[in-house]
């Protein structure tokens, strides 16, 4: 380990791993109230105010890369606002979060709603802007590079194939499903591939990739770039491949990404490229997932009420994932 990975290491000890945790399990806890009641906002609202108070209560100088949105677009939690208790005083802090990764999720009860969060060194992740993002990704294990943006849906899945040494028919793809999608779906239904559509939630999609329990190889599509950047700090963590491009509508949308300093607007991101250094990612399920288990409701036969959490809090340094189960006292 170099000199600067020993300093990256010491900054994020003194952000205990576990307190991550907290943060994301109040967030879950808030939106859970309104699981299924069809407002969105009122569901993104409440894990927001819950998150930003949880972040006050932690020691250190964290700043939000990755947010709600512009200051003008969002009253909490915005691109560049300061969070924690700390400021001035702890260490420097990099924030990536979606305290409501799947608001339409929520709202309609359906499954893979999440509240996440990436925390690096300073400088440490990408300060994407809220543009979509091109993004192709597959689990550990495989050779570096076997996956490329700049080669077709049909070559991707014969690289993946080629290298897990079974038939491209055999390979499990998650894409989201929008109408975008509609030539991805077909080319990869073409190839006799599996296709596991999802409503929302492509954080989860791609860390799917990683767990052998979904069956899912590969995920590919467009979708957020903010989440992209969320997807690749847990990717750092347990590993996998991940490739991203900013994919830009009109020219304001060029020019907001200018204006977080990104000028190649073509580039091909990669895992070190999105989420370098030491990083933790932390994600508590909302709703029932693949990944994780939503917020339920508990009455005990003594007839104490609870709630039940389970999160996941994983870091790259060492490359340790822990399953956190909570019980909250209502």
């Amino acid at each position: 380990m170099n000199s600067t990975d020993k300093s990256e290491q010491s900054v994020l000890d003194r952000v205990l791993v576990l307190e991550m945790v907290r943060v994301t399990e109040s967030a879950a806890i808030a939106a859970s109230d309104l699981i299924g009641r069809g407002d969105e906002k009122a569901a993104d609202a409440a894990a927001v105010e819950a998150m930003r108070r949880a972040f006050d209560t932690l020691y250190m100088d964290g700043t939000v890369v990755i947010g709600e949105g512009e200051r003008d677009e969002a009253p909490m939690l915005y691109i560049g606002e300061k969070v924690g208790g700390a400021p001035g005083k702890g260490p420097k802090i990099d924030i990536a979060l979606d305290p409501l990764e799947g608001t339409t999720i929520t709202a309609k009860a359906g499954p893979n709603a999440l509240a996440v969060l990436a925390a690096a060194e300073e400088g440490g992740l990408l300060n994407a802007p809220d543009v979509y993002m091109d993004k192709l990704a597959v689990g550990p294990g495989y050779p570096e590079g076997v996956i490329s943006l700049e080669k077709s849906v049909t070559e991707n899945v014969m690289a993946v194939a080629d290298a897990k040494g079974v038939e491209p028919k055999d390979i499990i793809v998650c894409v989201l499903d929008r109408p975008r999608h509609a030539d991805i779906i077909a080319e990869l239904r073409g190839l006799g591939c599996g296709v596991v559509l999802i409503g929302d939630g492509d954080v989860a999609g791609v860390i799917a990739t990683t767990d052998q329990d979904t069956t899912i190889d590969m995920y590919m599509g467009q979708g957020g770039a903010p989440e992209g950047v969320l997807a690749a700090a847990a990717l750092r963590c347990v590993g996998g491949q991940f490739n991203g491009r900013l994919v830009f509508r009109n020219d304001d949308e060029r020019a907001r990404a200018r204006k977080w300093g990104i000028e190649d607007l073509d580039r091909i991101y990669k895992l070190e490229d999105l989420a370098s250094g030491d990083c933790i990612f932390a994600a508590t399920g909302v709703t029932e997932g693949s990944l994780l288990s939503g917020v339920k409701r508990i009455r005990r036969p003594n007839g104490d009420r609870v709630m039940t959490t389970e999160s996941v809090v994983m870091r790259a340094s060492s490359g340790t994932v822990r399953w956190v189960k909570g019980e909250h006292k209502l």
